[in-house]
């Protein structure tokens, strides 16, 4: 059965995750810097067992040969357990780090946090929540635009990739608070700021490096800060974004999907 997810302003959703970081700074007297202990707070601070497995084969669902896993992860809220696709193991597979550093977020912070107690408290989901095969919630990157996935998704970005942490890492790097804006009739990547630092423009400065590409160009800058929080290129950018330090005025720019 489909259980209803209620809306969540977006504001609601950071708090959260905000409260989070607080909550495990305090519990284990740490300072909060990128990247992110995810590991820490999942496993010994929210107490959840963290598993690996072919997550296609648990749950009966066949997997394209040669692609992605559709199954990232799942949520079992009754026995507290988490389990993400073998296929993301960073041991094994270290390029997958930053996916599988979002989807351990997205399970163990984005479910855990906001449905938990809506999964648990409906009665007539219990033949879900209680059988030990089954996981309440089932996570499928094709599902990434149903409510219940984004909230988990945006949770995820919000709690590896702080605002104010950003912020901070924009500033040491750039000299600035200022945002990048990509002008495609200049013909360049601009910033309409100076730096702080120094008489030239950002501008100038990332003209010497990259193509006048807005998609590129955003690529390139969100890498540098990938690197830093242990995400993934894809996520940072979109964070970025969100924050609106990257600003596009090209309306032919490419949409990026959500599900990262």
């Amino acid at each position: 059965m489909t259980i209803f997810i209620p809306y969540l302003d977006e504001e609601v959703i950071e708090q959260d995750a905000y409260d989070l970081l607080a909550e495990y700074a305090r519990s284990a007297r740490v300072r909060i810097a990128p990247p992110i202990p995810i590991e820490d707070i999942v496993e010994k601070h929210l107490k959840l067992l963290l598993e690996f497995d072919d997550t296609h084969r648990l749950f009966g669902i066949p997997r394209v040969p040669e692609s992605a896993p559709d199954i990232l992860g799942a949520m079992f809220f009754d026995s507290a357990r988490v389990v993400i696709d073998e296929s993301l193991d960073p041991d094994v597979n270290p390029a997958k780090e930053g996916r599988y550093r979002f989807t351990l977020a997205h399970e163990g912070g984005g479910h855990w946090r906001l449905h938990r107690e809506i999964f648990t408290a409906n009665s007539e989901q219990s033949t879900l929540v209680n059988d030990p095969v089954m996981p309440a919630v089932v996570c499928r990157s094709s599902q990434s635009k149903e409510r219940v996935e984004w909230q988990a998704d945006y949770y995820a970005s919000c709690l590896l990739m702080p605002s104010h942490l950003l912020f901070d890492a924009w500033r040491k790097r750039f000299g600035t608070y200022d945002p990048f804006i990509f002008d495609p009739l200049k013909h360049t990547s601009m910033a309409h700021r100076r730096l702080s630092n120094g008489p030239h423009l950002i501008g100038n400065f990332m003209k010497e490096i990259f193509q006048p590409d807005c998609d590129s160009y955003f690529d390139q800058i969100a890498k540098q800060f990938a690197q830093i929080f242990r995400v993934s290129t894809l996520a940072m950018r979109i964070r970025l974004e969100k924050l609106e330090l990257l600003i596009s005025e090209d309306p032919n720019q490419q949409i990026l999907d959500d599900g990262v």
